[in-house]
């Protein structure tokens, strides 16, 4: 009798032998893959967790170099320089009363000599954080404190102290509200259960948002801040935090860092979930298919050749056509794989469009970036000037890509990129008279429009109008039907009246560049520029079709 490996058997009993023989196998490579899936997951749980303490500290040190500006802005006001503090309290109180933040100018004592937090004349003491005055008076640069109680406001604050070197004024300071801060210690992207806050260097809580939040004021655990050494990274520790992960990012050029914190689990538990349902659902449909392999044997057999070409054409990324059988299941399956073969070819296409348009707008970007560097660099006698240099000039780049990330990249209004760039100098709010129709400008317009408005601005409060309480800035766009030309023109103009005697440079900074041949060469137009004695005169003549999105 000659022995069979394989004894005769119907197509049924082959299909139910073969189910059961590979399901095991299968079964134990799932319980591997999810075992490497976790380990997988937790890595990028780490990545991602050590990203998100970058960005809340990114966020953060926008506030802080914010509060720097103003002090910056603040320390050149005539009223200061003239010990006219009464005008200097009522100025700064109405500039900044929107923005909860309240300024504070000491002598070399400590001793307030203005507080805008109360009311000009009021009697005051020394500064409520003498160690943070000292030690900004010790260093000569702008420092931030470590959260304290505030004797005048009765609530947990923090300061920003810049020194001077006035005749009385030795420094000055800006102080906010810790609450005022929570704002920015957003916990939206953050799994459910998880917590972030700001640690000043002493260890303490400035403001703290979640699950666990802390309180103002309170110390953060002395087992973990120790350990925190690096700018930024990933702290696991099964005795401090159990169960839980913890990132943290030391904000830069500051004293403070940025935490965020949370179970493990919590993280990771939708995609585990869903991982054993699908296995769970593995199991059962494998059973159906059993009992249903030995009915249908003998009618799926070519039904199965046939899709298993279609299958491997459309992996080959050929678009398949349904084929019709005699089981209405398989007709299914012939339509899907089908279907699925139409939106993998829609999907590819969508990604390679989205692919050149990533690559577009970063090359555009890191183009813009380069041609600002090579130039400040050229022009900067120092480190520290080309450094405050670009960082201003890309605070400015990132305000119009802010504003078009919030716009899905599809354009902004006009009036709200004017709004956007003048947020950092707050004294503009009533300087700066804005006329024109809006509308809504091109994503690349956003950028160059944005970046020569910044530099507009940036020269007016350091040189021109702005930089006086009685200057006065018009601008105003209309358009205008100019000889030679068929097509609507856009006139946007920029005119100064009222600020210091104007002196036309020597030669071409980087903002003559900018305002001048960027903006001429971005919208195919042509640019004005008069340093007149009254004040500098601008206007950017360019057709509307550059400018305007359809």
């Amino acid at each position: 009798m000659r022995f069979r490996l394989f004894p005769k058997a119907s197509i049924g009993t082959y299909l139910i032998a073969m189910a059961v023989a590979i399901a095991l196998p299968i079964f134990a490579l799932v319980a591997l893959l999810l075992a490497q899936l976790e380990d997988n997951q937790r890595s990028i749980l780490k990545r991602e967790t050590a990203q998100d303490a970058t960005a809340l500290a990114r966020s953060v040190d926008r506030q802080l170099q914010d509060m720097a500006t103003t002090l910056r802005l603040l320390s050149t006001s005539p009223e200061l320089e003239n010990n006219d503090f009464a005008s200097f309290h009522e100025r700064t109180a109405t500039a900044l009363r929107a923005n909860t933040l309240y300024i504070i100018a000491v002598d070399g004592t400590g001793q307030q000599l203005v507080n805008t937090r109360v009311d000009y004349g009021t009697p005051l003491g020394k500064a409520g954080n003498m160690s943070a005055v000292e030690s900004a008076f010790r260093s000569g640069r702008i420092e931030a404190s470590d959260v304290f109680m505030g004797r005048t406001s009765g609530e947990w604050v923090y300061n920003v102290t810049m020194p001077l070197d006035l005749v009385r004024v030795k420094a000055l300071i800006v102080t906010q509200s810790a609450k005022d801060l929570v704002r920015l210690v957003t916990i939206d992207s953050l799994p459910m259960g998880w917590s972030a806050a700001i640690i000043d260097q002493s260890g303490h809580v400035v403001a703290s948002a979640g699950a666990t939040s802390i309180g103002f004021g309170e110390a953060f655990d002395p087992r973990i801040l120790p350990t925190l050494v690096d700018s930024s990274g990933v702290y696991e520790n099964r005795t401090a935090l159990p169960n839980a992960m913890l990132g943290y990012a030391q904000i830069p050029g500051w004293s403070w860092k940025a935490v965020i914190w949370g179970p493990v689990a919590n993280a990771q538990a939708s995609i585990l979930t869903t991982w054993r349902f699908l296995i769970i659902g593995g199991i059962a449909l494998m059973l159906v298919a059993i009992l249903a392999a030995y009915a249908v044997a003998r009618q799926v057999r070519t039904t199965i050749r046939s899709i298993a070409d279609m299958a491997n054409r459309m992996g080959e990324g050929h678009i398949v056509a349904p084929i019709e059988t005699s089981v209405i299941e398989a007709n299914q399956v012939a339509v899907a794989l089908s279907n699925a073969s139409f939106d993998r070819s829609q999907t590819e296409d969508r990604l390679h469009f989205v692919m050149n348009e990533l690559v577009h707008r970063t090359k555009n970007l890191l183009t813009l970036a380069q041609a600002m560097t090579r130039q400040l660099v050229k022009q900067s006698r120092t480190v520290e000037e080309f450094q405050a240099a670009v960082a201003d000039r890309l605070d400015g780049l990132s305000r119009s890509i802010d504003l078009l990330t919030s716009e899905q990249w599809a354009g902004a209004s006009f009036r709200r990129v004017i709004s956007t760039h003048f947020e950092s100098f707050p004294q503009a709010a009533e300087q700066i008279e804005i006329s024109g129709n809006d509308f809504t400008l091109k994503p690349d317009a956003v950028q160059n429009l944005g970046l020569a408005l910044h530099e507009l601005a940036t020269n007016s409060v350091k040189y021109g109008a702005l930089s006086v309480p009685q200057g006065r800035v018009l601008f105003s766009w209309c358009n205008v039907q100019e000889e030679g030309h068929v097509e609507t023109m856009l006139r946007i103009t920029w005119e100064e009246h009222d600020g210091p005697a104007v002196i036309e440079p020597l030669r071409a900074g980087f903002g003559t560049t900018v305002i001048k041949y960027h903006a001429a060469a971005a919208f195919s137009g042509n640019v004005q520029v008069d340093f007149r004695p009254g004040g500098l005169y601008w206007v950017l003549t360019a057709p509307r079709r550059i400018l305007e999105r359809a």
